[in-house]
């Protein structure tokens, strides 16, 4: 998916979302390094697939649950 063209304001508040997501993405990619380290070439795919799409999915949460708990604090604003 291609960036999208942001107002000004948009672009405010995605720059402030993003600082606030630096350290849980951090985080969480050596916990992706750790759990790919630690299984074997013949354990990579299967169980540990299956791992990875959780962990992602954690990901996405987190980011979607700051997005609006920023909003909710009035700290971005919702979109019209």
């Amino acid at each position: 998916m291609a960036d999208s063209a942001l107002t000004p304001e948009q672009e405010a508040e995605a720059q402030h979302i993003y600082e606030l997501l630096q350290q849980t993405f951090l985080d969480e990619a050596r916990r992706f390094a750790r759990l790919l380290a630690s299984k074997p070439d013949a354990q990579q795919l299967g169980r540990t697939e299956f791992e990875v799409r959780d962990q992602f999915h954690r990901l996405a949460a987190a980011a979607l649950q700051t997005a609006l708990d920023e909003r909710k604090k009035g700290g971005t604003r919702a979109r019209a």
